[in-house]
């Protein structure tokens, strides 16, 4: 229980105009991306730099109060969602490049710094950051890095944790510690490798060090119109099997293409079933070479239509669209729920024709836009909250994320499993392997303060099965406030 002495401590250690604790301002953070879930914290702490957010950690271990982490709330598993009577610890002030070597192609970063400035910064210097989530304009690395997240060309270049090179880390008694180094490789476990992904439940990321790449000498994209999704997809599993590695390749089927057009205007045609985006990069005689093939691929499955982008502008317009296709969907549905499965690129056309089946035996609509080079669905199942379809479409969505694992995938590819999957974990993994989990997380926060009620399945969590929030019928009507 936090009470006036505990807030004055807080205040006392972090400044008081770094506590927030009226109701109003605690709205604001009682979800992240995935709005279904919420919960009004009992505080909000934000500190400003590593001994701050050591100061608050050491309150929280003494006084026994859980808390979670935050960055810009971009996460779509639930993952930032509050508890009642703890605390969100806010890094949205953390925003400062620490260091910046373009030599070593390397920047030390605070967790607050948004995943499109890194590569912004680093450009004058003909150097990117290769991570690039869909968010990458608002998202923050502090987020990337507890989420693992990866991006639209993480087929070739990897996730986060591949162009992490050290971390500096709150502990969850407090205390700071170094993760990794400027080595490619340190003695002992892969400590970092282990941080990197654990969506807040090992501790606090304050300081992140990212490897930087040099921008590619040439860069192809083209689009490709599909009869099919199946088409499509078969298109994608003979690309990668004939060893070429595109530095993107993403699919959105028809409800998708609508909605991106919709709202941008990328220049997607309206009248095909499934849209290929595949961009190759690197040396340009090996860039061409590679182009032809794939495009020779791409007409081998049927595809109706290629459209290559002219240049940097027209390049930006295609990822534009796709980059935009969450937020777009809201244009074309109420309601919907993204979610986010692997399966392998071999069975691609097999998912896909099996989520459309599931769409249709529970009468809602999933568009589809997703990562097909490393066979990560995004499936969005659209719903209307007012027509009662709510629970319906929480229910698909989990059902497609199983299907995954199912299939030979997984739960998740980037998004995370929080508390939106957490009781789908003994889907894809045994009793000993959740007991391993929880041992590894118990050394590093015996107490269960840091994020606690997400990844692992709990009796409670399980037991209750949390669910989208369902106003009360007085609130509906504007008799009573939530708070």
């Amino acid at each position: 229980m936090i009470d006036a002495a505990l807030r004055r401590r807080f205040q006392a250690a972090l400044g008081p105009h770094s506590v927030l604790h009226d109701p109003l301002q605690l709205r604001t953070y009682e979800c992240d991306g995935l709005t279904g879930f919420r919960q009004i914290p009992a505080l909000v702490l934000l500190p400003r730099s590593t001994e701050e957010v050591a100061a608050a950690v050491s309150l929280c271990a003494e006084a026994g109060i859980p808390f979670v982490a935050r960055g810009a709330g971009t996460g779509l598993s639930g993952g930032a969602v509050p508890l009642a009577d703890g605390v969100v610890i806010s890094l949205a002030r953390m925003r400062r490049v620490l260091e910046f070597d373009p030599d070593d192609r390397r920047m030390v970063l605070e967790p607050g710094v948004s995943n499109a400035h890194i590569s912004r910064l680093a450009a004058p210097h003909g150097l990117y950051y290769a991570p690039d989530p869909s968010s990458q304009t608002v998202c923050t690395i502090g987020g990337n890095v507890a989420e693992n997240s990866g991006g639209a060309h993480c087929v070739k270049y990897g996730f986060t944790v591949h162009h992490v090179r050290a971390l500096r880390v709150v502990l969850p008694d407090g205390s700071i510690v170094g993760l990794g180094g400027d080595a490619p490789e340190t003695a002992g476990p892969d400590l970092c490798g282990l941080f990197i992904g654990s969506e807040g439940t090992l501790g606090i990321a304050t300081e992140v060090t990212v490897r930087l790449l040099r921008t590619p000498e040439c860069v192809r994209t083209l689009v490709a119109d599909f009869p099919s999704v199946e088409q499509a997809g078969d298109a994608v599993s003979e690309i990668m099997a004939g060893g070429i590695v595109p530095a993107a390749v993403e699919m959105l089927d028809a409800l998708a293409i609508e909605a991106c057009e919709s709202a941008v205007g990328a220049g997607y045609s309206l009248d095909t079933a499934a849209a290929l985006v595949v961009e190759l990069d690197g040396h340009e005689a090996e860039c061409e070479e590679q182009f032809e093939r794939v495009a020779a691929v791409c007409r081998t499955h049927g595809t109706t239509k290629i459209r290559i982008a002219a240049g940097p502008e027209e390049r930006a317009r295609i990822w534009k669209g796709r980059k935009a296709a969450f937020a777009a969907v809201g244009r074309i549905s109420p309601d919907y729920l993204v979610q986010d499965g692997v399966v392998p690129r071999t069975r691609l056309a097999e998912a896909l024709r099996r989520i459309e089946g599931m769409s249709r035996a529970d009468g809602l609509r999933v568009a589809n836009v997703f990562h097909a080079g490393d066979g990560n669905l995004h499936p969005l199942v659209l719903f209307d909250e007012k027509a009662g379809e709510g629970e319906r479409a929480e229910q698909l969505s989990r059902n497609i994320a199983e299907m995954c694992v199912e299939l030979g995938g997984s739960l998740s590819g980037e998004h995370g499993i929080g508390l939106d999957k957490a009781c789908s974990m003994p889907r894809m993994f045994g009793e000993t392997d959740l007991a391993a989990m929880h041992r590894l997380r118990t050394a590093f926060d015996p107490e269960g303060l840091a994020n606690p009620g997400k990844v692992l399945p709990t009796p409670r969590l399980c037991g209750e099965r949390p669910g989208p929030y369902r106003p009360h019928p007085l609130e509906a009507a504007g008799v009573i406030e939530r708070w």
